[in-house]
């Protein structure tokens, strides 16, 4: 019901002239399925991600006395603002601007007090479970500033989700009420990024709605977010840098853990910042796309990741809106082409953990597909990321055979079905234009080998000169060697298989593959349980250390 006043109030200059929708979500896509796929999915999905789980002691919540608590070095005009706030709704507490920063500042000055510079409290911050009232007031005398803690970041989690629910034009807004006259962020944030950092392995409360409360705030000072929050603040957008590449930080550093906890912390945070264009910057310059791909990876094939399917579907996501930056960054390009982003897409594709999953999945790679390099080519010398190299990349994991299975099957979801139609249509045409070599090339360079026609005595003896490659450093045998420690016998197989073809049918194929050190790793997975592997590999070994193999054969 919202989105007519929105577009109505969108700047002319953000909108494509095909589109039926506004783009503030993600102003530099050209897709008109924004508005299906993107705008209203994302607005109910993050409605149905902004409840932040009810703390472990929120019965003692009502029991908090401020007086006592002189740690917190309140003033009677500051502890008079809370009594009166907890006595009433909080949009009438946030009714007018001088009211609603006052509030806030001492919310953060409780927070500020409460948590201290030593870490998590010694209770409550390692509690999961809601406690029942009497042991919940209990906390207030073991744990008081445990208890103060959690209440400061419930109260601003509530804050910020009455502001950013405001409609446009109201007297209170998020910048009227976290920046200062002259534009600035206002110095009591700094307290939320001290809970991200010293919460470590303990209050996983205080950090998931910490970080949820910092990204909107920071967000409502970021130029691409003016025109969809209130551009009647004055708002110097310089001042929210320096805290969003921190909070950017503290994400990526969190994703770097396997751990399904981990991941709890950061999506609902990540998501929300994935409507803003700075962040998405800042999170793709960071690595993100590479630990994103990672998860989706190791939740598709049973790796270390413990990612449950709606955090693999929220990790999808990130993903496919960061694909709009394509068109836009040669570096974000790069970086998905690095990251092996588009490997790890296939694998959702064909592993199918739920249809909402394979949806996403098939609207990032579409996305990928048709990515341009027009409005932002490189200026490296190497060779320009196009919509041409994913498409290559997608080949070579063999999207072609999945996609054709979703076709025959009946689809009844119509953004999958128009996916499929565009990535079809793009696939084989492309398919028809590579070379038998190019498509090797493709896959080993997805690292999804696969029994087939590429893995034949024919193919090597007509291309065993190519395996030289362009520069004759033979690249394409170091990362057959690479891929004989993979994770899937059947890769390990296969370049077991391929590296024994390549000495057999290229001159001094044996030196070479010595050199590379393929010997000595092959020679481990001789012993291996899997009987296949073992297979090949005995026979890979034995193509390296017999001259005439033929003869022997």
């Amino acid at each position: 019901e919202t989105l007519p006043a929105i577009f109505n109030a969108t700047p002319p200059s953000l909108l494509h002239p095909n589109f039926s929708c506004c783009t503030y979500l993600v102003p530099n896509c050209k897709d008109p399925r924004l508005f299906r796929v993107g705008s209203v999915s994302y607005i109910n999905k993050q409605k149905a991600m902004s409840n932040l789980p009810h703390s472990p002691v929120t019965h003692a919540f009502s029991g908090i006395q401020w007086d006592p608590m002189q740690k917190l070095r309140l003033t009677d005009p500051e502890k008079l603002l809370l009594r009166s706030a907890e006595a009433n709704p909080i949009d009438y507490t946030l009714n007018n601007n001088e009211e609603s920063a006052a509030y806030v500042k001492v919310v953060l000055k409780v927070l500020a007090e409460a948590s201290g510079a030593s870490g998590p409290s010694s209770k409550v911050s390692y509690l999961k479970d809601l406690l029942p009232e009497d042991e919940a007031l209990q906390m207030l005398f073991t744990d008081p500033m445990g208890v103060v803690t959690h209440y400061a970041i419930t109260k601003l989690y509530d804050i910020v989700v009455c502001l950013k629910d405001k409609k446009r034009g109201s007297a209170v807004s998020m910048g009227s009420t976290f920046f200062n006259e002259d534009g600035n962020l206002i110095d009591e944030w700094r307290p939320l990024l001290r809970v991200l950092h010293l919460g470590g392995s303990g209050d996983a409360f205080s950090q998931r709605g910490a970080a949820y409360c910092l990204a909107y705030i920071l967000m409502a000072g970021c130029p691409s977010q003016r025109f969809a929050t209130d551009r009647s603040c004055k708002i110097n957008h310089s001042s929210v840098e320096e805290p969003l590449q921190a909070l950017v930080s503290w994400i990526t550093s969190q994703l770097q853990s396997s751990a399904s906890s981990s991941l709890s912390l950061v999506t609902p945070t990540l998501t929300a910042l994935m409507s803003c264009a700075e962040a998405r910057i800042k999170f793709a310059n960071s690595g993100g796309i590479g630990y994103l791909s990672r998860h989706l990876r190791n939740g598709t094939k049973g790796g270390k990741s413990s990612a449950t399917v709606q955090q693999l579907y929220e990790l999808c996501f990130c993903v496919w809106a960061l694909t709009y930056e394509c068109n836009s960054s040669a570096t974000v390009r790069a970086t998905f082409a690095r990251d092996n982003a588009v490997n790890s897409l296939v694998d959702l594709v064909s592993s199918a953990p739920r249809e909402k999953v394979v949806r996403v999945a098939l609207s990032a790679l579409r996305t990928l597909a048709q990515c341009t390099a027009d409005d932002a080519p490189s200026s490296s010398t190497k060779k320009e990321v196009t919509g041409s190299t994913f498409l290559n990349e997608m080949i070579g994991c063999g999207l072609i055979k999945y996609i054709d299975q979703m076709k025959e099957r009946q689809q009844t979801d119509p953004d999958i079905v128009e996916d499929l139609d565009v990535l079809h249509k793009l696939l084989h045409e492309n398919f028809r234009e590579m070379s038998t070599w190019d498509v090797y090339l493709a896959e080993v360079q997805s690292g999804s080998l696969e029994w087939g026609f590429l893995h034949t005595e024919k193919f090597f003896k007509e291309n065993a000169k190519k395996f030289e490659g362009p520069n004759s450093d033979f690249s394409i045998v170091k990362m057959l060697v690479a891929l004989t420690t993979s994770n899937d016998t059947e890769v390990q197989a296969i370049a077991c298989y391929d590296i024994g073809e390549f000495v057999r049918h290229y001159p001094n194929g044996r030196v070479i593959a010595r050199s590379l050190g393929a010997k000595d790793i092959v020679m481990k997975l001789v012993d291996h349980a899997d009987k296949e592997l073992q297979r090949h590999a005995l026979t890979a070994v034995s193509k390296m250390m017999v001259q005439n193999w033929a003869a022997v054969h």
